[in-house]
């Protein structure tokens, strides 16, 4: 099983950062959230930091694990184990360095673009206000639970 973790990113506007897959990538032009594949011998919340300055420039501050899904596309034969994180970034420019083109979105605008089928149930929870990663990552503060410190 591969293990894959994802950033949800939301302003204080309350929109949610997502990117496009290029052209030539797997799953061309379909929309996701950052993130990617864990290596061997790295922890999640270690990968989490590393795909986000790789994909956007910048440097992950905090992070609270909000959910898991397991995956399997068609194209490849392992299995997926999605782990999604809401996440704060110190820096306000996010720079797009692998995707396509990237966007802000507004949560009940999420359904209006092409997701990569295991993000779906993900989407439909953030569109209904079911999840709410910015005040998840305040809770997360209060409790002391932080980077690093997300269940596994």
């Amino acid at each position: 099983m591969i293990t894959v973790v994802v950033a949800v990113i939301e302003r204080n506007d309350r929109r949610f950062l997502i990117g496009q897959r290029r052209r030539n990538d797997t799953s061309p032009l379909k929309w996701e959230f950052p993130g990617g594949k864990v290596r061997e011998g790295e922890s999640p919340e270690a990968a989490l930091a590393r795909e986000l300055e790789e994909e956007l420039g910048v440097t992950l501050e905090k992070s609270t694990e909000i959910g898991r899904v397991r995956h399997r596309y068609a194209e490849t034969p392992d299995e997926l184990e999605i782990r999604f994180f809401a996440a704060a970034i110190a820096e306000a420019d996010v720079k797009s360095r692998t995707f396509e083109k990237i966007a802000w979105v507004l949560p009940k605008e999420l359904g209006a673009y092409d997701f990569l089928a295991a993000n779906r149930g993900l989407i439909a929870q953030l569109a209904t206000g079911r999840i709410k990663p910015a005040e998840i990552l305040e809770g997360a503060e209060e409790t002391g639970a932080s980077r690093g410190h997300a269940t596994d």
